[in-house]
C-alpha cells in the first residue's frame, strides 16, 4: 500500500510530524516506499529524524539523503492568488508576514493571512495537542476554501471548521461569502487559534466579513468539555484533511455527530492515505451518520488531477494528494451538494 500513515509504519509523534511538515514539507507526513522509488522503510524514519534534529537546531539540511526525504512534491491545486501584504499598522511586528488570498475563479472574494510566525518554541511543539495543519494551507484545506466559495448559498445558520489549523481558510471564506449567522474557527493547537485570532481582527479591520459572528476557540476532539460545550450548535460542521491521525479519528467521528443539530451537515475533504479515509467513514456510519463520497465534484479541481496525473506519481501521487469529497448527515435522506 502506497502514501498515507499506517499502524505498521514506525512514524513519530504527530507534533514531530508537525515540524518536519511546518518547516520543511507538507509531504513530509506521507512518505512512505514507492514503486518509483524503492526505500526501506527503516531509512525513511531514519531520515525523517535526521531532518527533524536538524529543524531543532536551526541548520541549513545539506545532506542527500534528508534531501529526497523532504523534497516538496505537488503543493497547491491554484485555485488562489497569493501575494505579499505589508501591515498598515507600524506598530504589528508581522510585517512581512502577512499574504492576501484572492480566488482564481471568484476573484470578488479574499483572505488576509499569516501563514508562518517563524520558529516554533520546542516545548510549544512537544506539548502541544498537534500541529499537523501549521503552518502551511495544504490542498485539501485550499480545495475546501474553494468548495465552500462555489457552495456558498449552500451554507446557513451556524458552521463551524474543526482542525482548521494555523489559516482555518475555508471557514474564513465561509464567513466572507456565506450568508450564515456564526462562523466559528477551531484547531486543537493553541499557536495555531492565537494566529487565527490575529487573522479575524485583521480581517474585520479590511471590511472582508459578511454579516457573520465570526470567533475562535481551542476544540480537541477528545476533550468532552471542549465538545459538550457547543454540542448540537452547529447547521454545518467542515474540516480538511483531519483523517489520517489514527489516535483521534473516533473522537473526531464523534465531535462531528454531537455538534451538529438534528439536520446538520458535515462537509469533509480528504485524500484517501491508504485506508485512513476507508476508516473514518466506516466509525462515520457505526456512529449512525450516513456518508456519501464523491470523487468528482468539482470541474476546475478534477482537470488539475487529471493533468498532475499524466505529469506521473514523482510530481502527485492521487493517494495524498487528491481529496475525496465527504457529507455526513444524521437527516436518513439528505439532499447530496456535490453536483
Amino acid at each position: 500500500m502506497e502514501g498515507g500513515l499506517t499502524r505498521d509504519e514506525e512514524k513519530p509523534d504527530p507534533a514531530s510530524l508537525s515540524l518536519l511538515q511546518d518547516k520543511i514539507d507538507p509531504d513530509a507526513a506521507n512518505l512512505r516506499p514507492t514503486r518509483d522509488q524503492p526505500t526501506c522503510g527503516a531509512d525513511i524514519a531514519r531520515a525523517r529524524w535526521t531532518l527533524l534534529r536538524q529543524v531543532l537546531r536551526q541548520k541549513q539540511v545539506d545532506n542527500p539523503e534528508v534531501k529526497q526525504v523532504s523534497v516538496r512534491r505537488f503543493s497547491t491545486f491554484d485555485l488562489f492568488t497569493r501575494s505579499r501584504v505589508v501591515t498598515p499598522y507600524p506598530s504589528d511586528p508581522s510585517d512581512g508576514q502577512w499574504v492576501e488570498y484572492r480566488s482564481v475563479p471568484f476573484p470578488e472574494y479574499r483572505a488576509f493571512l499569516r501563514d508562518n510566525l517563524g520558529p516554533l518554541r520546542v516545548d510549544e511543539v512537544l506539548n502541544s495537542f498537534d500541529n499537523t495543519g501549521n503552518v502551511c494551507v495544504w490542498p485539501s484545506e485550499e480545495v475546501m476554501a474553494h468548495y465552500c466559495l462555489k457552495k456558498r448559498n449552500m451554507f446557513k445558520g451556524a458552521v463551524c471548521e474543526l482542525g482548521g489549523g494555523m489559516t482555518c481558510l475555508a471557514g474564513l471564506m465561509v464567513a466572507i461569502c456565506a450568508d450564515v449567522k456564526e462562523v466559528l474557527l477551531s484547531d486543537g493547537n493553541e499557536k495555531a487559534m492565537q494566529n487565527v485570532r490575529g487573522m479575524i481582527e485583521r480581517n474585520r479591520q479590511a471590511g472582508v466579513f459578511g454579516s457573520a459572528h465570526v470567533s475562535s476557540r481551542v476544540v480537541r476532539w477528545d476533550c468532552e468539555s471542549d465538545i459538550s460545550a457547543l454540542e448540537g450548535h452547529f447547521d454545518i460542521v467542515m474540516c480538511a484533511d483531519c483523517l489520517f491521525l489514527d489516535q483521534y479519528r473516533a473522537s473526531l467521528v464523534d465531535a462531528i455527530r454531537r455538534l451538529l443539530r438534528p439536520n446538520g451537515m458535515a462537509v469533509v475533504l480528504a485524500p484517501l492515505r491508504g485506508d485512513t479515509l476507508g476508516l473514518f467513514c466506516q466509525l462515520a456510519q457505526e456512529a449512525g451518520l450516513r456518508v456519501c463520497q464523491h470523487q468528482q465534484y468539482d470541474a476546475q479541481v478534477w482537470d488539475v488531477h487529471l493533468k498532475m496525473q499524466r505529469e506521473g506519481k514523482e510530481a502527485y501521487d492521487e493517494n495524498i494528494h487528491y481529496p475525496r469529497l465527504l457529507t455526513l448527515n444524521k437527516d436518513p435522506q439528505p439532499a447530496s451538494p456535490a453536483q
